[in-house]
Formats: structure tokens, sequence, C-alpha cells
């Protein structure tokens, strides 16, 4: 290829891809001048350049990360791990190479299921929302974001993005709102754009630090409510996905699963519950117990037939 047309390709100047080359060639990549009209510059066939000083364990490291599909997903980076893997993989060096494969094939990290068949959920978030989200956060821009807390309907909001945090296979948006801290679920927002207005934000961050604090003021609010419950298996990660913790489970006998959860107040806990039918039962607080009988009764009062024989009919008396 000539440098013209290197030139042309990448938008540059014939003598910066000359001054390039020179660099190139002196940093130890094998690019050499084929003269003649058809002539140009080219690579060394077989030349694939390697990661100075990246060991065994160091490749198996790399390619055993990848294994947890979780964060990529959640953060809507999954393609691009992909690519990012087949490169890496294509730069080893020679020695590493097959060795690194088969030993990744022994670690298996963040399976689809537990022992018990309780498959984590995956979240889904749509593309378009990913990208602002994550473009916002990295070019420091208000972020208007449509929504859905638990239980409630959806609201336009504006943020000012600070990063974003993946936990078991679950994306959040650390922001501030108002001057305000908010952490917003990323499976929640149903919509979201990037304002040409700059973020209010600080210029250095330890997310770890601020996830860790969101965290303990988050488990600590003074509303919240810790709930035992007996539930369905198959309902777990259903029940689990909607509180703030799951702090104790274990089987029952007749196959239930005793479970205690915590959830952000009481309304919240409800809500939760109910969505799960017959497949739940409250041991306790007696509270939330009372509150789900009152809203059933409510259900069933609002059902309830006009006369005997409708009530004969629904339940196929004669």
């Amino acid at each position: 290829m000539t440098a013209d047309a290197i030139a042309s390709e990448l938008e540059v100047s014939t003598r910066t891809v000359l001054r390039d080359i020179d660099a190139l060639s002196t940093a130890g990549v094998p690019v050499y001048a084929e003269r003649g009209r058809l002539g140009g510059f080219a690579l060394l066939p077989g030349f694939r350049s390697e990661f100075p000083g990246l060991n065994h364990d160091e490749a198996l490291a790399l390619l055993a990360a990848v294994g947890s599909k979780n964060g990529d997903h959640a953060l809507g980076l999954g393609s691009a791990v992909a690519s990012a893997l087949r490169k890496v993989m294509d730069a080893l060096p020679d020695g590493h190479h097959d060795t690194a494969r088969t030993s990744a094939r022994r670690f298996l990290i963040e399976p689809e299921a537990d022992l018990l068949s309780r498959r984590t959920a995956t979240e889904q978030i749509p593309v378009a929302v990913m990208d602002s989200v994550r473009r916002a956060v990295l070019e420091g821009k208000k972020l208007r974001i449509l929504y859905a807390p638990t239980g409630r309907d959806a609201q336009w909001r504006n943020v000012d993005p600070i990063g974003l945090v993946t936990v078991r296979g679950k994306g959040y948006l650390l922001a501030t709102r108002n001057g305000e801290d908010r952490t917003y679920r990323l499976s929640r927002v149903e919509e979201a754009a990037v304002l040409t207005e700059p973020a209010q934000r600080p210029d250095n961050v330890r997310l770890d630090r601020m996830w860790n604090e969101r965290s303990a003021r988050f488990r600590n609010g003074d509303a919240q409510m810790t709930v035992s419950a007996r539930i369905h298996p198959t309902r777990r990660e259903e029940l689990a996905n909607t509180a703030l913790t799951v702090t104790d489970e274990d089987l029952d006998g007749d196959g239930r699963l005793r479970i205690t959860l915590t959830f952000q107040d009481e309304r919240h806990a409800e809500w939760a519950l109910w969505q799960l039918g017959k497949d739940a039962e409250v041991i306790a607080p007696p509270s939330l117990q009372d509150g789900l009988y009152r809203r059933a009764l409510g259900i069933a009062n609002h059902y309830r037939p006009r006369d005997q024989a409708s009530a004969n009919a629904r339940t196929g008396e004669i």
C-alpha cells in the first residue's frame, strides 16, 4: 500500500505516514518497502504483535474474567468485550496461545443457575438506553431519563451522572439530582437522552467508596422493613430482584424456601409479596400480613357475586 493511499485512508499527510512508518520500524515492527509501480509499504507476512511481559497467568486471568458475562451484559458491553478478547488472543505470544485457552476451560464463573437450579435473572436493558447512559457518564453530560421506581409510574428526571456499577448482573447508575445523591437501577430506565449541558460532578471519584457509602445508607434507612416469608423456590429470583437485601434462606422440609428479605418500606414489601400470590406466605411481620389481607379482601369484595346463582356458577355448584 503506497504512502499516499495510507495517508488518504487515515486522513493525514504523506509526511505523517512516512514519519510513523519510520517510528514503527525503529520500534521493531517489520515494515518494509516494495519498490516499483505497484510497490508500497507492507508488513512482514505472518507478523503478529505481542503484549510484552504478558505471562501465562495474566493471559489466563483475561480469559477467565470474560467467562463471567454479567458485568459486560449489565453495562451493554458484550460485543465490545468479545471483540477485545479476540484481539488479545491474536496478540498473545505463541507459547501462551493454546495453553491459556485450554486452561480457561477449567474455570466457570457465574453460571446461569446454582446447584438448586435457581437461575440468575438477567436484566434486559434497551441498547439505546444503555448507549445514552454510558455516553453521558463518559462525556460528563447531564442525562434525562424516564425512570420507573418499584410500584410507581415512570417519570422524567434530569440527573448528573457520576459512574456505572454492576453487581451480580445488575447495573446501576450513580448520579446526583439537584445536588442530592441518587442511585438508579438501569433496568428501570425506560428512555434516556444525553443533554448538552455539562454534568455537575467531581473531577476525581472513587466509585468503590461511593458505592459502599450509598449501600450503607440504603440498608440503614428508617422506613425499611425486614420480612420473613416462605415461597415457592421458582419465584425466588423474582422476589429477590425487588428486595434491597436477602440475608438468609433455607429450604423447608416441604420444599418451600424460607427466606428473609429487606424492603425499602412497608408499601414496597406489600407490593413485592402480592406479586407472588399463593406462592408466598408471609411469616412476619404481622403488619404486612394484615396489609396483604386487606388488599385481598378488597379484591374479593370488588368481585363479590351479585346473587347466589352467580356464586354457584363461579364455583361449579348447582
